[in-house]
């Protein structure tokens, strides 16, 4: 009961904010997803209504172990594990993808959940790999 009633909560917030953005072929919309286990990313075309690229953790090849990622943040450097570091590796997988599509400039929408760890992390990996929000 608990977790519909978060799950509605999250839709709510997802839905309100989804009001304010939208995606264009050039600017396509960065959308996260993540679930208890996975997490997931696609870059959407709002107009047309359609999925460009998308990109998850079960794509990668071999999963960071902890320490493999340090990140520089304007208060020090952090070192991410765990989930964490797998979100920030799928940052990077999508920009790699982005980029080679050409694009280079996102709209970052976070589905309605909180800008930290793991959203954070992707957020984190995809502007290391090249994406602009």
């Amino acid at each position: 009961m608990k977790s519909e009633i978060k799950h509605q909560k999250r839709d709510k917030r997802h839905r309100r904010i989804r009001i304010k953005i939208s995606g264009t072929s050039k600017i396509p919309r960065l959308c996260v997803f993540r679930s208890n286990l996975h997490i997931y990313a696609q870059l959407i075309d709002d107009e047309k209504r359609k999925i460009i690229l998308t990109a998850g953790d079960r794509e990668l090849k071999i999963k960071p172990k902890k320490g493999d990622i340090k990140t520089e943040k304007p208060g020090g450097k952090k070192q991410l594990s765990g989930k964490s570091a797998i979100a920030y590796a799928v940052g990077k997988l999508i920009a790699e993808k982005a980029i080679k599509n050409k694009i280079e400039k996102v709209i970052f929408d976070k589905g309605g959940y909180a800008y930290h760890g793991r959203v954070e992390g992707l957020a984190e990996g995809a502007r290391a790999g090249g994406l602009k929000f």
